[in-house]
């Protein structure tokens, strides 16, 4: 009898602790079901589900006709989640093949504790849906195998990209740029107009299933905005007429480098900036650093004669000379006990303001700077912009080097007069002529003609600042002066148009060489516009370091003639008719004239 009740309570006991035992389960099960499901489902959303950057294209380049000079192409990335490859060495047996790579160069990046690890850059979408079947398979056939699981690859993740695709190749490429290996602008308008060019990149969700995305899974979660787009002022048929022109000249003379500046004087708009050698943005293997530099703004030289239209600018609007003062003119003259002397020899001459001007006379330049004093020489150099940058928005623009008047030494006054002695850019010399052409008004240079947003609007660029730095009269004269150096007496018949009066200046200069620290070759340039009475373009030409023939009417003047020529008949600028304005070059021309008034008169 107690042996059967000692039975019962063990059995009680056991029904007991049974009860408690499925109480418990119960509870849990109600707790997992119903107090913390949603906990569960949001850590199993982390756990299977992804985020990547979903990359914003950049904004189009285009000319001021709509042609596009840069764009983003839709291309494709692979990242790695190392954590989850699992087989580094299968994995890039697998896929290193694929991506023309061998196995021992794809291995290293696959292995690690790396989170993301980008693989591939700017590939197909065909090649990435190689990649991905290509894993599918592996995984299918290791998934047979006892060990399957653990060597199953994954990890491997598609991004959406895009390449920076450049349709002009060579043609803008110093002035276009290009970007770099984040896809921000390394260089030219891709650097300078980055803001703007630069979209704001968005997220998306993917299903990750065994660290691979689950096809069809992905959900935005941060829309990507595109660039804004931008219209240049340049017109590609007159960069492609520059860049020819130049890049030939360069060549023939050995040159270290060339540029073609085309610019509308009233608005400042430049039509063409084209700099040789150059390079194709689409190749990488051609890109240097040296390349990769714009010439036009970046380079500073000494102006030389060209520089000397500033110095008789600035004595006409003062008074102090006219175009037909007569100066004595003698081979060399010593100032601060130093010799100054034109370029060729010759025998003391009687020449008016004009005529000095026609045969770039360093001696005559000279007079002309010591009748205005090293006080006001120099403030008209900074009124035409010398010592400051032209904002013309393009990157890493020089101010050029203009010392103060503190520091000139007893030579600087004489050799800034004749245009040595300071340094500026290509587009602050353009931008000196643009002024004399734009009856005296300096109008700043510009690159941008403004911007279309995503839905295709187009909205102009602000206008451009400007500023009086001569009379109409004295720029009108300067016009007339300067057309005596493309005449049969100048130093730049070569420039010369038929049925067109042009204007402009020639110049030679010894340059300074950082390599040396000392002057070594030549820089020659030749600025001028057309019609020479009511000028609707400028154009410089500037050649660095020509081996052999150096003179800027003679190596620069016949760049100037082609793309002259081609700008004005495609403007279809009509030929000139109106009369010209001659003056004399010579006191014996001057007087001859008086002779003839003289007798008219009797």
């Amino acid at each position: 009898m107690n042996q059967q009740l000692i039975v019962q309570d063990r059995i009680r006991k056991i029904v007991a602790i049974a009860v408690v035992i499925f109480l418990l389960f119960g509870l849990r099960l109600i707790e997992i079901q119903a107090i913390r499901a949603n906990g569960y489902v949001k850590k199993a959303e982390v756990e299977l589900s992804k985020s990547a950057t979903l990359l914003a294209p950049r904004g189009t380049i285009y000319d001021i006709n709509g042609v596009e000079l840069a764009r983003s192409i839709s291309a494709m990335n692979i990242a790695v989640d190392q954590t989850v490859v699992n087989d580094p060495a299968a994995a890039a047996k697998v896929v290193a093949p694929i991506l023309n790579m061998t196995p021992s160069q794809l291995q290293p990046d696959l292995t690690g504790e790396r989170r993301y690890v980008l693989i591939a850059k700017d590939i197909t979408p065909e090649t990435w849906r190689q990649v991905n079947q290509a894993i599918k398979d592996y995984n299918t056939q290791i998934l047979k195998t006892k060990d399957g699981i653990s060597k199953r690859i994954g990890g491997f993740v598609p991004e959406r990209s895009f390449i920076r695709d450049y349709p002009s190749g060579k043609l803008t490429s110093s002035l276009i740029g290009i970007t770099n290996d984040q896809g921000s602008g390394a260089s030219g308008i891709e650097s300078s107009l980055n803001s703007l060019l630069a979209g704001t990149n968005g997220k998306y969700i993917y299903a990750n299933g065994r660290g691979n995305i689950i096809p069809g899974s992905e959900q935005v979660s941060v829309e990507a905005k595109s660039g804004t787009s931008v219209r240049l002022t340049i017109d590609r048929d007159v960069q492609w007429v520059a860049q020819n022109a130049i890049s030939q000249a360069v060549a023939s003379s050995r040159a270290e480098s060339g540029t073609v500046i085309v610019m509308d004087p009233k608005t400042g708009a430049i039509l063409a900036q084209a700099s040789a050698p150059t390079f194709d943005p689409n190749i990488s293997s051609t890109i240097t650093l040296n390349k990769l530099r714009n010439p036009a703004v970046q380079e500073v030289y000494e102006p030389g004669s060209t520089g000397k239209v500033i110095t008789v600018a600035a004595a006409l609007q003062e008074g102090l000379v006219t175009p037909q003062s007569i100066f004595t003119i003698p081979y060399k003259m010593k100032v601060a006990d130093e010799y100054f002397h034109d370029h060729e020899k010759h025998p003391t001459q009687r020449l008016t303001t004009t005529g000095l001007l026609a045969v770039s006379s360093n001696t005559g330049s000279i007079q002309i700077g010591q009748k205005l004093g090293k006080d006001t020489l120099y403030n008209y150099l900074r009124k035409f912009g010398i010592g400051q940058s032209t904002n013309s928005k393009l990157p890493g623009e020089s101010a050029g080097i203009l010392h103060p008047v503190k520091e000139w030494s007893g030579t600087s006054l004489p050799t800034i007069a004749f245009g040595q002695g300071y340094s500026l850019t290509a587009m602050q010399a353009t931008s000196v002529f643009a002024t004399i052409a734009n009856d005296g008004v300096r109008v700043s240079p510009s690159i941008l003609a403004g911007v279309v947003d995503e839905s295709g609007k187009y909205t102009p660029a602000k206008e451009n600042e400007s500023v009086r730095v001569l009379s109409s009269q004295t720029a009108s004269n300067m016009r007339a002066m300067m057309e005596s150096v493309v005449s049969s007496n100048g130093t730049a018949p070569a420039a010369a148009i038929s049925g067109y009066r042009i204007a402009g200046k020639t110049g030679t200069a010894n340059r300074f060489s950082t390599a040396c620290k000392c002057y070594s070759g030549y820089t020659a340039s030749f600025i001028g516009f057309a019609p020479a009475d009511q000028p609707k373009y400028v154009i410089s030409v500037t050649i660095q370091d020509p081996k052999g023939m150096h003179w800027g009417g003679v190596l620069a003047g016949p760049v100037f003639k082609k793309v002259m020529s081609f700008v004005l008949q495609s403007e279809r600028v009509q030929p000139t008719t109106a009369p010209v304005t001659t003056f004399k070059l010579t006191e014996a021309a001057l007087k001859d004239v008086k002779k003839s008034n003289k007798k008219a008169g009797a």
